[in-house]
């Protein structure tokens, strides 16, 4: 299978495999096969992703005007307080920059903006051309620092360093730039926790925020919906790392363990199950016998509220296939219990940055005849979507257009939407909208109308 769709590009034969046919070990984590068009991102978008939701801070992208539009708002974060994450500002590098450099203008304008808005921390993200040209971030940074005795970071996210797992990690160690105390001896624990790998889409980040206090536990900062400087400055004092998004934050997770004796542990709020289970290794992981009783508490109470509604959904939906690429591993596997839940068969499966014990779990828990892919291009995923009679497509942005292209209806499950499906809550919404969009009259339309999509059983 993989070898008719690879053709001339046969690196991409390791990438693929389906369960039941495949006995070799799928091939994940590295670069992307030279001649692919990949559906990752770039070093710089990975950084911007998990940086851009602090909410008072500036982001400068030192580069074209390009980089700093095609990520501004990225997130559609939301906000508890500041709303200068907002803009998305630029050094706006012409051609006479790149030939001469553009340190000069880099410096102009921090200047301007800390003067403009006055705010404690800066990150200057390096782009592409940046890495070409050499203009030396961290020195400009640091003098910048020193003029306005403010917090002046550089990301070094130059795109040709890496993928966008490198850009995750980029963005890690300027968080621990960020949070390292000026003494770390004297560095007290509180009997809170800190939530990595949220960005309080839709406001996600508050419902499990909601779910820990019915539980007694606090929450510290989250990494990084709705944070700011203050906060994130307080990260050393936390018991516990909770660790939503695996792909973003497992690297500063270690670095806090390493550095400030933190341990952490990977949950996920996606799904009734997964949920459940997160809220109970919290409370274990605390180890205090109230939240333990609260958490159960908490959880009866909301599966009874949800489940005859899910249970609902389930019948209209018994049946029907989903493909899901998305761009982390444990968002998958959760993703594969929650379709389980509403009755949904996987019958397609791939990240853009999942590790080789994220899919070892995948393979366990779908059936035979599914296919596993790590870092498609559309091509893959437009052959095994048709191939195998998907239905619907869950993904991001770049996956949309072509799901609407072959007439099979899609979920963003990444930045556009304004809806949580995080925790219960969520997981009346995520059915709600498998249903309305699977369920919709639009797909027998188009069919009536000759569209050749490959897929069957619309409706």
């Amino acid at each position: 299978m993989a070898e008719d769709l690879a053709g001339s590009i046969t690196e991409r034969d390791e990438f693929i495999v389906t369960k039941g046919k495949n006995k070799k070990q799928l091939k994940c984590d590295t670069d992307s096969s030279a001649g692919c068009v990949s559906q990752r991102a770039c070093v710089y978008c990975g950084a911007r992703v998990v940086l851009n939701p602090i909410t008072d801070a500036i982001h400068l992208v030192h580069g074209p005007i390009g980089c700093a539009t095609y990520t501004w708002d990225i997130r559609g974060s939301l906000s508890s307080g500041a709303e200068l994450y907002r803009n998305s500002f630029s050094t706006d590098l012409k051609e006479q920059d790149i030939i001469f450099g553009g340190a000069k203008k880099l410096a102009a304008a921090i200047d301007g903006l800390v003067n403009k808005y006055q705010a404690k921390l800066v990150f200057v993200y390096s782009t592409c051309i940046v890495g070409v040209i050499g203009d030396d971030l961290e020195a400009i940074c640091s003098a910048a620092s020193r003029r306005h005795n403010i917090e002046v970071i550089p990301v070094e996210s130059s795109g040709f360093i890496g993928n966008k797992s490198a850009g995750y990690r980029a963005a890690g160690d300027a968080l621990l730039r960020l949070i390292k105390p000026s003494a770390p001896a004297v560095i007290e624990k509180n009997n809170s926790i800190n939530y990595l790998g949220d960005f309080n889409l839709a406001g996600e980040a508050w419902i499990i925020q909601n779910y820990l206090r019915q539980m007694g536990v606090e929450l510290n900062v989250t990494f990084t919906g709705d944070s700011h400087y203050t906060a994130l400055k307080s990260a050393p004092k936390a018991k516990l790392n909770i660790i939503q998004c695996a792909g973003s934050m497992i690297y500063l997770a270690g670095k806090m363990e390493e550095l400030y004796q933190i341990p952490y542990i990977q949950i996920s709020f996606l799904g009734i199950e997964d949920t459940a289970t997160s809220l109970r290794n919290i409370a274990a992981a605390l180890g205090e016998e109230s939240m333990i009783v609260k958490a159960e508490e908490l959880i009866a109470k909301e599966t009874a509220r949800v489940e005859d509604i899910i249970k609902g959904y389930r019948t209209k939906l018994e049946g029907k296939k989903a493909a899901i690429f998305v761009g982390g591993g444990f968002k998958a596997i959760s993703l594969i219990k929650q379709f389980r839940e509403i009755g949904i068969d996987v019958v397609m499966i791939g990240t853009q940055t999942g590790r080789k014990e994220e899919y070892e779990i995948m393979n366990e828990l779908v059936d035979d005849g599914t296919v596993i892919l790590d870092d498609a291009n559309p091509a893959e995923l437009e052959k095994f979507m048709m191939e195998k009679g998907a239905n619907l497509l869950v993904g991001g942005v770049k996956e949309r257009p072509l799901a609407y292209k072959l007439g099979i209806a899609f979920i963003d499950h990444n930045h556009d939407r304004k809806h949580p499906l995080s925790g219960f809550e969520g997981a009346i919404n995520f059915a709600e909208e498998v249903y309305s969009t699977v369920c919709s009259p639009v797909w027998k339309s188009l069919n009536a109308l000759g569209m050749k999509s490959g897929v069957a059983n619309h409706g």
